[in-house]
């Protein structure tokens, strides 16, 4: 039970590592091949390649390599963290810590491979940009809210039995 359990989490993080993979090197080709990197598919959408050389949406981006590497470290602290919690999880939070440790395996590898993450999906409403990001930063956002959902539940249940 236990080796099945550790494959399927696994193949689960594989398969989102490898679709994050796919999707960035397809923008990489494309921006490559075509020499530009905006390309608008929608009046809601662009593809543009920007390369993210801090953490999530550009915050803390360092122009020293000791800043870089010091946050890769932690990053890779953080996966490792999440990566024990995931030994004793419900199925819920298991799925969850998945689908983040999916996406921060995909964005680290950019971090160690290219030393930035290529980000390229421009969503924009009126003008409006919100931050560019990326395949494995939709599956990590994800994990996120499913967490804290299933915080607010646990915590309401708990209320709940308490009266």
């Amino acid at each position: 039970m236990i080796k099945r359990k550790i494959f399927w989490n696994f193949f689960f993080i594989l398969s989102i590592f490898l679709i994050d993979r796919v999707s960035k090197i397809a923008m990489i080709n494309t921006a490559e091949e075509f020499g530009y990197t905006n390309i608008s598919l929608t009046s809601f959408l662009n593809l543009n390649l920007i390369w993210n050389d801090g953490i999530a949406f550009g915050l803390l981006s360092f122009s020293d390599s000791f800043g870089y590497n010091l946050i890769t470290i932690i990053i890779f602290l953080v996966i490792l963290f999440l990566a024990i919690m995931l030994t004793n999880a419900d199925k819920i939070t298991r799925i969850s810590l998945l689908l983040i440790l999916g996406g921060a395996f995909g964005n680290l590898f950019d971090r160690l491979y290219y030393s930035a993450v290529p980000d390229f999906i421009d969503f924009y409403f009126k003008g409006f940009h919100w931050f560019i990001f990326n395949v494995a930063d939709i599956f990590i956002t994800l994990g996120v809210f499913c967490l804290i959902y299933v915080e607010i539940i646990k915590k309401n249940k708990i209320n709940n039995e308490k009266i």
